[in-house]
């Protein structure tokens, strides 16, 4: 069936970037032929069921919205493990959409952010508040430290700028860019 085709492959790749074109091109190359209007339907089948969540890119520099390779957010993480099983190794992407439903539980418009070539997890907006974040299962390492605050470093505004991470490290501050356990975050502390 090619809704669930559709489905898993996007259950599949939350949050990475996606275009219609290129789902589409995947399943053709896969043996299963589908169309791009056919995806876009899918697609919009699947968010107006609350079933994914899509996440638009937002241009940080440009302060504007961008129209391709959006990022798709499961509703229920549990729906994802009956169609594909549990992958250890997707704890980031998993970590990323736990962060994402919950910015939208708060209230926030959540985009993904681009500023030349990096991009930032999400950006959430308000009318007089900007708050930047990137999430990643760890930082220890420090060139997963360096990706991860590279983009938030390029961002010259004084707004917030945050890496929500699972390390149980104290709370650090690199040149203004916090990096706190978002264990703590999802429960209100260290906001």
């Amino acid at each position: 069936m090619m809704l669930e085709s559709v489905t898993r492959f996007v259950f599949g790749n939350i949050g990475s970037p996606l275009s219609t074109k290129k789902i589409a091109d995947t399943m053709t190359s896969d043996g299963r032929k589908i169309d791009v209007k056919t995806v876009e339907k899918y697609l919009r089948a699947l968010m107006e069921s609350f079933i994914i969540y899509q996440a638009i890119r937002y241009n940080v520099k440009g302060k504007q919205y961008l129209k391709t390779l959006e990022k798709y957010y499961v509703v229920d993480i549990g729906m994802r493990y009956m169609l594909l099983g549990s992958r250890s190794t997707d704890v980031g992407h998993i970590l990323e959409n736990v962060v994402y439903l919950e910015l939208l539980r708060r209230g926030y418009e959540v985009y993904v952010g681009k500023i030349d070539d990096l991009e930032v997890d999400f950006v959430t907006m308000e009318p007089k508040k900007t708050v930047y974040y990137q999430v990643a299962a760890s930082v220890r390492d420090e060139t997963t430290l360096k990706r991860e605050l590279a983009p938030l470093q390029k961002i010259t505004d004084h707004y917030p700028k945050l890496i929500l991470t699972l390390d149980e490290d104290p709370e650090a501050d690199y040149d203004g860019i916090r990096r706190i356990n978002v264990l703590d975050w999802l429960v209100g502390i260290n906001e």
